[in-house]
């Protein structure tokens, strides 16, 4: 009996894998075969995108065939294409576009959807409105001392390091990430970390049904966009490529073990701020937020809902700490831009001024152009955020899409489109000012949360200290995940004489 199944099986198994995308690419209702392909096999499968993504950087090579070939449209899977000019945005992200979320969102998110991947928009929309009282600028404006407090306390540490007169290097890029950590928890759960004092970031997971682990933050985090940003993109066989990848491949098996290490930390953060507030504390945090309106009327969201929001909120810590680092990065890289910038602030700032006062430093034309700039060249969410066309069909630029397709435009390859910024590999924080700077904002789509801290933070480091490379040897190197991430950035650093 079972010999007898097995041929029927077999067939229908290279149905699915084989004669179905074969079928299809030549039937081509799509008319998407006229696109070039990212690889010759892309038209059949996802596969090909998934390899380049686990090389660790599938948008710099968008950005050589969009821009060094000059195609403005690439087909980088079956249903999918990359836009790689400014002009698409507004068709693909703008406000009264038509087009939807695609089924990524739904396969990498939770249990529970959180602002960034719920696919409905009416949901979306119910989301901003509990949020809104979270980000409100007098919110805002109350969270300032928690990010002056985490200033200071890094400040302490690269004090200490100078004092010493450290003869190793000073790694930049860990220090600024554990500073993001400890705003954004301090910011959403009213929670100290400690991990600047401490100089690391061992926290405590603890899973449902209680049992506790000591797991590294960092680690855990990175994982989770680490597995997503390599394997979510053949979305039909997400699941099973998950569960394949998990019992033969030792590196996705760590990766997600790591992942599930993410989901238990920000569960114990979570239940720890829950009970101090079943106990009737009310502190303005973010976690308050979401459980009562600024009335005190409760929101009833269902706990899973609270949780994945929080998960959002502080993985926002490694988007701010890369634009922090790959700022710092560009700066030592091209010291006569940190010197234009160190004279604009000492020009508000006193000698004497440890921390930055947000209010005195928002609106400085530099310092708001060498962040953007950063953005520009290095944007944290550096890939294409993947949008399905509606079913009727979308009208992108001279090119009619067929409905239900997946379209995106990465913000690396248009932060590289030379028809919007000329030289666009050069670090040129001056193309940000004046009228010429506000006519670029459109092809700007940097997704760039936590300003006010990487602002407070780069404006006090850089009045108080000078920066260098620790080694002229030395060159950036960066994983595209789910963002994009720099690694290491050793530098030296003195006290500046002012």
């Amino acid at each position: 009996m079972i010999g007898t199944l097995i041929a029927p099986i077999c067939f229908a198994a290279l149905a699915i894998i084989i004669f179905k995308p074969v079928a299809l690419y030549f039937l081509d209702r799509k008319n998407l075969r006229k696109f070039p392909t990212l690889h010759p096999l892309s038209g059949l499968s996802d596969i090909p995108f998934m390899v380049e993504s686990m090389k660790g950087f599938r948008s710099a090579r968008l950005a050589e065939l969009h821009h060094g070939k000059g195609w403005p449209v690439i087909r980088i899977g079956p249903n999918s294409l990359s836009f790689g000019t400014v002009d698409s945005i507004k068709a693909i992200y703008g406000h009264n576009s038509p087009t939807t979320k695609d089924k990524q969102y739904v396969n990498a998110s939770g249990t529970h959807f959180h602002l960034a991947d719920v696919v409905d928009k009416k949901e979306h929309a119910r989301k901003r409105k509990v949020l809104a009282s979270a980000f409100a600028a007098k919110n805002l404006e109350d969270w300032e001392y928690k990010v002056g407090e985490k200033v200071s306390r890094l400040i302490d540490q690269f004090d200490k390091y100078v004092e010493e007169s450290a003869e190793g290097p000073l790694n930049y890029r860990s220090w600024t990430n554990l500073y993001t950590i400890d705003c954004l928890v301090d910011i959403c759960l009213s929670t100290q970390l400690h991990c600047i004092e401490r100089g690391e970031d061992t926290v405590t997971a603890e899973d449902l049904a209680g049992i506790t682990e000591d797991v590294s933050f960092r680690d855990c985090l990175y994982a989770t966009f680490h597995l997503v940003g390599d394997l979510v993109w053949s979305y039909d066989w997400f699941s099973t490529i998950i569960t394949v990848a998990n019992t033969i491949s030792p590196v996705y098996s760590r990766l997600i073990k790591l992942g599930t290490g993410w989901r238990n930390l920000v569960h114990h953060l979570t239940n720890k701020r829950w009970s101090r507030y079943a106990a009737g504390e009310r502190i303005n945090d973010i976690f308050s937020s979401l459980m009562d309106d600024t009335a005190g009327n409760a929101h009833n969201l269902e706990w899973g809902e609270v949780v994945a929001e929080i998960s959002l909120a502080v993985s926002g810590s490694s988007s701010t700490s890369n634009t922090i680092a790959s700022t710092m990065q560009l700066l030592i890289e091209n010291p006569q831009k940190l010197e234009k910038l160190q004279e604009e602030l000492d020009s508000v700032m006193e000698p004497e001024e440890i921390i930055a006062s947000y209010d005195k430093v928002k609106y400085l034309p530099y310092l708001r152009a060498v962040i953007d700039e950063t953005l520009r060249l290095y944007p944290p969410i550096s890939h294409g955020l993947p949008r399905e066309t509606p079913k009727n069909g979308l009208q992108i630029l001279d090119n009619w899409i067929a409905g239900n397709t997946t379209v995106s435009v990465s913000a690396y390859v248009a932060h590289r489109d030379p028809n919007a910024f000329p030289e666009p590999e050069k670090f040129m924080p001056e193309r940000w000012l004046g009228d010429e700077g506000k006519q670029l904002q459109p092809n700007f789509i940097a997704f760039s949360a936590g300003a006010r801290g990487c602002i407070v933070l780069l404006a006090s480091l850089a009045h108080r200290y000078d920066f260098f490379k620790f080694s002229s040897d030395w060159k950036p190197r960066r994983r595209e995940t789910m963002n994009l991430i720099l690694g290491s950035l050793p530098i030296r650093i003195q006290k500046r004489s002012l």
